[in-house]
């Protein structure tokens, strides 16, 4: 496993050979598999290369995206999302409030068959990247939950009997627009937080931003080209009662720079229940770290930090609701 920019890096190219089948090629995906598990047990991040997801389209959208944030406020607004929708956050685009601890504009979409989704009609061709890219992603996230599945001793799938692509996995693809840092409002383009969902893909500019928290100190994650950039969220450390770590991270915003980064979210089904697993706790004869929660219970808590959020930072929910 190699460092890159801050951030373990893991080449999946063994995982797209499938025509080789020797013990160099076994050997290759072992040693893969390992460096990610290792990866998720000290940092929760790490970086993927050769995974799969082409680089033009990954440039194409970053740049289509971008211009779509670049239209005036009322075009941007005729794909506003709507509450009341059947998913978790809105479909569509969001200005967060003034009043949020973030400073940043989406544009989210789920799986196109659902029929949740709102296009914009402007820029050409942007709707049909997002769904492309939507299912390259997909495809991606699959095979990193059979890495991590693997590399923990757990069967085949066992991960996607959590997220599996249900008509209520609700699994996310969002285009977000950070604005430059100003002495008025100051640098923070997303608080230090932990994602609330299973895993998170993250592809971004030029510009950078993105830091984790490495023992007790943030590690700047520098673009670099060609990677996707691959996080542990809450419901997997929790499956694995803290074995697989979810990171806390943040965005950090630039004066006179715009960042724009696309992420992809691999959620779990909102009644599926969530606990810490045998084979992590009494099977090794080690407590539980948290009590059973359903996952539809923490999705409500979380959206309260996103759409009203508390007066600091501090009182947001997070895992720790749930700890023992």
């Amino acid at each position: 496993m190699a460092a890159a920019m801050g951030l373990p890096m893991v080449d999946l190219a063994p995982f797209f050979t499938s025509d080789r089948e020797d013990d160099g090629a076994r050997a290759a995906r072992a040693s893969a598999i390992e460096a990610a598990v290792e990866a998720c047990r000290t940092y929760g991040f790490f970086r993927v290369v050769n995974h799969g997801v082409p680089h033009e389209l990954v440039s194409r959208l970053l740049e289509l995206s971008s211009a779509f944030f670049a239209l005036p406020d009322e075009e941007k607004a005729k794909v506003a999302a709507e509450t009341g929708r059947a998913t978790p956050i809105p479909a569509g685009y969001y200005r967060l409030p003034s009043h949020s601890p973030d400073n940043a504009e989406y544009l989210l979409m789920y799986q196109a068959h659902l029929g949740h989704n709102l296009y914009p009609a402007e820029p050409h061709e942007f709707r049909e990247t997002l769904d492309e890219c939507h299912e390259k992603m997909a495809k991606l996230g699959i095979l990193v939950q059979e890495i991590l599945a693997e590399g923990m001793g757990l069967p085949p799938g066992f991960f996607r009997k959590y997220t599996a692509d249900s008509d209520s996995s609700f699994h996310f693809l969002a285009a977000v627009h950070y604005f430059p840092a100003t002495e008025e409002d100051g640098s923070v383009g997303l608080n230090k937080h932990e994602d609330g969902k299973a895993l998170t893909f993250v592809l971004q500019d030029t510009v950078g931003g993105l830091e984790v928290l490495k023992d007790g100190e943030w590690v700047p994650i520098e673009p670099i080209d060609g990677t996707i950039i691959i996080n542990i969220g809450d419901l997997i450390q929790v499956l694995t009662n803290k074995k697989l770590k979810s990171a806390t991270h943040r965005v950090v915003r630039k004066p006179g720079m715009h960042r724009h980064s696309m992420i992809y979210v691999v959620n779990v089904d909102a009644d599926k229940w969530i606990e810490p697993l045998p084979e992590f706790t009494d099977k090794v004869g080690e407590p539980p770290r948290y009590r059973g929660f359903r996952h539809g219970e923490y999705v409500e808590l979380r959206k309260r930090n996103k759409f009203d959020p508390p007066a600091t930072p501090e009182k947001f929910y997070n895992i720790n609701y749930y700890a023992i």
